[in-house]
């Protein structure tokens, strides 16, 4: 039993990596929280699922337009919200963002329904392989795939291209940035573009399991929001490894306490992280001097 939780907590740990990766990549650039995370990735499955089941496109391309839209999406609302907030601060670019979150749900609201539908996928949660003891899923080895080949190509963009380097130098300096040449306003947009995109992956691994409806990534949210908390919002790395951490820790508790507190574990690791190590357990701590 402990081996078979362990193997189930990494495969949901997986797309809480990648909503905390996510939120991350904004937080890193601009020290914004996106509280609309969940929701551009509710819209982008919706647009999934109507490419797969009203204009009957094959799974890649169907996914891959979805992609494309994910990141026009939050392109989109960076240029047009964000950047145009007048004399902006953290605070109300995070009350910018709780705006948006409600504007998308009652799109998706008013589009959709609030009826639950199937979202149709090619892989299956209910094929399973028995690996001795553990049984793992086919939709389970995906999920696990897909998020580190993204973890893996977020990587090798910020390691080894133009404007990975100049997201890093964003994040570091905004004003030493804009006096070395770089464009930071395009910077910012692609930055919400390539979060949307990673966001929508999870929505895509999430939605075969539950139900395709408004409130499908609002715990997935809140679950990356806490492994964000838990790995460090500075840290892609910890990001990642708070993700995966997370997913272990609660399906451990929902297997030998409690399954119907589970969902507490993802806040109670919110308010004992910030009370202990504010900054995370991957992150570096820094104290400020006056």
């Amino acid at each position: 039993m402990f081996f078979q939780l362990i193997v189930s907590g990494i495969a949901i740990g997986a797309t809480y990596a990648l909503m905390a990766l996510a939120m991350v990549i904004i937080y890193k650039t601009s020290e914004v929280l996106n509280f609309a995370q969940g929701d551009m990735a509710m819209l982008s499955a919706f647009v999934a699922f109507t490419l797969l089941t009203e204009n009957n496109l094959g799974f890649p391309a169907a996914f891959a337009l979805a992609l494309a839209f994910a990141f026009a999406l939050g392109a989109f609302l960076e240029f047009a919200f964000l950047r145009r907030a007048k004399e902006p601060n953290v605070l109300g670019l995070i009350i910018i963002t709780l705006g948006l979150e409600m504007i998308l749900y009652g799109l998706a609201s008013w589009k959709w329904g609030s009826d639950q539908k199937d979202f149709p996928f090619p892989v299956s949660d209910f094929d399973t392989h028995e690996l001795g003891a553990v049984v793992i899923s086919d939709l389970n080895l995906v999920t696990l795939a897909v998020a580190l080949s993204l973890m893996l190509l977020l990587f090798l963009f910020f390691r080894y291209t133009k404007a990975g380097v100049a997201m890093k130098a964003t994040q570091q300096n905004e004003m030493a940035a804009r006096l070395m040449g770089i464009r930071v306003n395009r910077i910012l947009m692609l930055t919400w573009g390539i979060s949307s995109v990673v966001g929508a992956a999870a929505a895509f691994m999430i939605a075969p399991v539950d139900t395709l409806d408004p409130n499908l990534m609002w715990t997935p949210q809140l679950k990356g929001f806490s492994a964000a908390v838990l790995g460090g919002m500075t840290s892609l790395v910890g990001a990642v490894g708070g993700g995966f951490l997370l997913g272990v820790i609660e399906n451990l508790f929902g297997g030998y306490v409690s399954v119907e507190f589970k969902s507490v574990v993802a806040f109670a690791v919110i308010v004992v992280i910030l009370c202990l190590r504010p900054s995370g357990l991957f992150a570096r701590h820094y104290v400020r001097k006056v």
